[in-house]
């Protein structure tokens, strides 16, 4: 058995590596379809727009821009299994600086807008499975398809327009109230808890007014998946002998939903996290943008428009690690949970 273990795990960890090769050097050849020759490459590192031939000739030479694609894609990869992502075109510094800037921020807002979300999932779903085939199974239904299928700008547009434009109840945009600014220094890089460290409760309490709609945008788009699979769990949990029996002792529905058969449907969903952080990371990058929230995914954003090369492939590869290893835990999940799954 635990020999099935360590080939799983083995398996599981060359797909993970290969998986992330292949997405890199998509990219890869992506931007060089767009950026032909050496010289538009060196446009991009020059930060004077009127540079003149022989500077940019002097871009090329120092970045290898002139070698074979395949020469360039050994060259990168090979510098990021040393911790080194190149250097930022726009920021002209080492990319995973900018990186540890940025990221911390967009992983705060997604793990507050995951934990919503479940527990929002969490509840509608046992709403619906205790209630099947009546008024409030079809509205969960209802709401958990709407939002599941709706883009991600539009709920948070909508979320914009009806509490930050309309009732004026919470800040349409920005990370923090610039006025607090330039806040507490950094130590762990999450703002929130750099806050709390420095005592500064004023700038943690603007970073949590801040926070709130794109962390709820999250959770709107993310939990309809949690609703089904919980309403399913739950739904099969209600049809078991222990369930039946727990109502023939005498307890009320509320309790058998939401005490015996909640606790054992909760089970199924921790596998699913990990899958839908990874999605949420990714997610993010639209949510940033629209609440002009200062983390990872409005990074990359600017990125793109500024076709800062380097920042796109080094948001590419973290968000593919994301998606990889929140794959590599939901499998270990349930192969810990079905050693079944272990053999195939």
């Amino acid at each position: 058995m635990a020999t099935n273990f360590i080939f799983f795990l083995v398996r599981r960890s060359i797909n993970a590596i290969v998986t992330l090769l292949l997405l890199i050097f998509l990219i890869f050849i992506i931007i060089h379809s767009i950026l032909r020759t050496p010289l538009a490459f060196a446009r991009i590192y020059e930060p004077n727009p009127h540079a003149t031939l022989s500077q940019l000739q002097a871009v090329v030479q120092r970045y290898d821009l002139g070698a074979p694609i395949y020469v360039q894609f050994y060259n990168y990869v090979a510098g990021v299994f040393h911790g080194s992502f190149g250097t930022d075109t726009f920021y002209q510094k080492p990319e995973l600086n900018v990186i540890g800037t940025y990221l911390p921020i967009t992983l705060e807002l997604v793990i507050i807008g995951q934990i919503i979300g479940v527990l929002i999932g969490l509840f509608t779903g046992a709403i619906a499975a205790g209630n099947r085939n009546k008024a409030p199974d079809y509205v969960v239904k209802v709401v958990y398809l709407g939002t599941w299928s709706a883009p991600p700008f539009l709920v948070a547009f909508i979320l914009q327009l009806l509490f930050a434009y309309h009732f004026n109840l919470l800040p349409n945009s920005g990370l923090v109230d610039p006025a607090l600014l330039p806040g507490p220094s950094s130590v762990t890089g999450f703002p929130l808890i750099d806050s709390l460290v420095a005592g500064n409760l004023g700038f943690f309490w603007s970073l949590v007014q801040h926070m709130i709609l794109p962390a709820f945008t999250i959770a709107i788009i993310g939990f309809g998946v949690v609703t089904r699979l919980s309403r399913a769990s739950m739904i099969d949990a209600l049809d078991k002998e222990y369930v039946k029996l727990a109502f023939m002792k005498g307890l009320t529905k509320r309790k058998v939903i939401y005490g015996t058969a909640f606790r054992n449907a909760v089970i199924p969903i921790i596998t699913l996290v990990a899958l839908i952080f990874g999605l949420s990371a990714a997610g993010a990058v639209i949510v940033e943008d629209v609440f002009n929230y200062h983390g990872m995914g409005w990074w990359t954003v600017q990125a793109i428009t500024n076709l800062d090369y380097v920042a796109i492939l080094g948001f590419t590869i973290v968000i593919g690690i994301f998606v990889i290893v929140a794959n590599f835990v939901a499998d270990l999940l349930y192969a810990v949970a079905d050693p079944r799954v272990r053999l195939q």
